[in-house]
């Protein structure tokens, strides 16, 4: 990849909202972040992609928030979020540039956001550290299982799977929804205790049917 008009212009737009808001919050140590996320971004094409990619530069925020319990920014930065996943592929599509690559960051930067926030709320004393670190594994093992594949000179086919799609549905869902209760003073922790339950499982199941979806493409590989 090379330096491209549309990654600097983004990168640039990017971090000054963000340098506005780290002064703004008195969290100077975010631009770093800010300025990391824009360096990447430099060198990726298509205005989808930096749609995709504004869920990482507000991985910094949701996690200040969450560390906080300033529930309602955190409101805020989840919608951001969400309106940016529901519109990166339409912009794609929009412009004729759907990509393999806008394919592959997609669930890489849902993990950078989800992490942030899931970080935050377990530094916080919201959120189990335990039932954080499942969230982390639910969106890291699968990006280096793609990363070993790319190394080792295999292709794998980055595309959503059904429960990748539910499970990802499921944890903004039920996060999202004990950062609303604790917002609005509420008791959480039925919520809460469902949320242990069901995102260990579903994120098993996302592995279990990423593992069979790659078995059986290498072994269609393997008789053709």
């Amino acid at each position: 990849m090379r330096l491209n008009r549309t990654g600097v212009i983004a990168g640039i737009f990017f971090v000054v909202l963000g340098v506005a808001w780290a002064w703004w919050a008195a969290v100077p140590l975010a631009v770093g972040w800010f300025v990391l996320v824009a360096v990447i971004g430099a060198f990726i094409p298509g205005e989808a992609n930096h749609v995709t990619l504004a869920r990482a530069y507000l991985a910094a925020p949701v996690l200040v928030y969450a560390v906080h319990k300033s529930f309602g920014p955190i409101a805020v930065a989840v919608a951001l979020a969400g309106l940016t996943d529901l519109t990166d592929g339409t912009i794609a599509r929009r412009f004729g540039r759907p990509s393999k690559l806008g394919g592959a960051m997609d669930p890489v930067v849902d993990g950078v956001f989800m992490g942030g926030l899931v970080i935050g709320l377990a530094w916080g004393g919201t959120f189990p550290l335990w039932l954080a670190l499942v969230v982390i594994a639910r969106y890291l093992l699968p990006a280096l299982a793609g990363g070993v594949l790319i190394a080792a000179g295999r292709r794998p086919e980055l595309r959503h799977t059904l429960t990748g799609q539910v499970s990802t549905t499921l944890i903004l869902v039920l996060v999202g929804g004990v950062c609303l209760f604790r917002g609005l003073n509420q008791d959480s922790g039925g919520l809460l205790n469902a949320a242990e339950v069901v995102i260990p499982v579903a994120t098993i199941a996302t592995f279990a049917h990423l593992g069979f979806a790659l078995r059986r493409r290498a072994g269609a590989a393997e008789a053709g």
